[in-house]
């Protein structure tokens, strides 16, 4: 049996809410959870004045209703299963280490950063920054694994050092910008820029990426990794064909004002 909260007050302002986390409801009896603290605005304010709350807190937590407004949900989350059956607001698994976050619907900006491990799986779309470094920090994402249904924003992957995220739909600017290392794909069309000042790492895309000035194409070929890490993301439900998973891809060397040893790989169909 799962705990379940059900948001019956939509707050004013952004909720932010880093008790809503397998980890830290774990054992809590139903009015123990009901007296835990969030943050709305300049107050903090009980659990119970925003959410109903049912179950047992088993490990397992489902959030309902439109939960735009709610921030920080499963923040450093380490263990346990966490499902928000509609809409979720920024900093969704901030630096969470293992479990596994499932959103049915849209995620804000800062889904995943600098996550070390676990799994976000995302059905719609993602703002801007999935799995992205926060300003300041110099690395991103750690390790884990991010994946997106539908769209994400500017600077999917920023600093990203480890882990794997991809991407149903369409990516936005800068997709890997400042990679460290890791592997991001993307099904639909990446945007500008995309790469920008990466180290290391793994872009792999559907559709032709605008190349900076500063990539160089090395060759043409079929790579065995490709293979590996796309059948396995279609078996999750991603829109990739047999023709993509063992197809031709082109490379691309760069980023060469860096270490130059990253890598844009795009699919190259028969006949192109």
């Amino acid at each position: 049996m799962s705990l379940d909260l059900t948001l019956h007050t939509r707050p004013e302002v952004p909720l932010e809410a880093e008790i809503l986390s397998p980890d830290r409801l774990h054992s809590l009896s139903l009015a123990e959870v009901e007296k835990t603290h969030v943050l709305h605005g300049n107050s903090t304010v009980a659990l119970a004045e925003f959410f109903r709350v049912g179950g047992s807190a088993d490990g397992e937590i489902h959030l309902h209703g439109d939960l735009a407004r709610v921030k920080y949900a499963g923040a450093g989350m380490s263990s346990g299963r966490l499902v928000i059956h509609g809409n979720i607001g920024e900093h969704l698994g901030i630096g969470m280490s293992g479990g596994e976050i499932r959103v049915e619907g849209n995620a804000g900006d800062w889904a995943g950063p600098e996550m070390r491990g676990g799994a976000i799986l995302i059905e719609g779309d993602a703002g801007h920054c999935t799995g992205a470094a926060y300003r300041g920090s110099s690395t991103g994402m750690l390790g884990g694994e991010i994946i997106v249904f539908g769209r994400t924003g500017n600077e999917t992957g920023h600093a990203m050092r480890n882990g794997m995220i991809a991407v149903g739909g369409d990516s936005g600017d800068f997709t890997g910008v400042n990679m460290l290392a890791g592997t991001i794909v993307v099904c639909g069309n990446p945007g500008m820029r995309t790469g920008a000042g990466m180290k290391r790492g793994s872009i792999i895309c559907m559709s032709q990426a605008e190349m900076l000035p500063t990539f160089s194409y090395d060759c043409s070929y079929h790579p065995v990794f490709i293979r590996l890490c796309l059948s396995r993301l279609a078996r999750r439900g991603l829109p990739l064909t047999d023709a993509c998973i063992n197809g031709e891809y082109e490379r691309w060397s760069g980023d060469a004002i860096e270490l130059n040893r990253g890598e844009i790989l795009i699919y190259k169909p028969k006949n192109s």
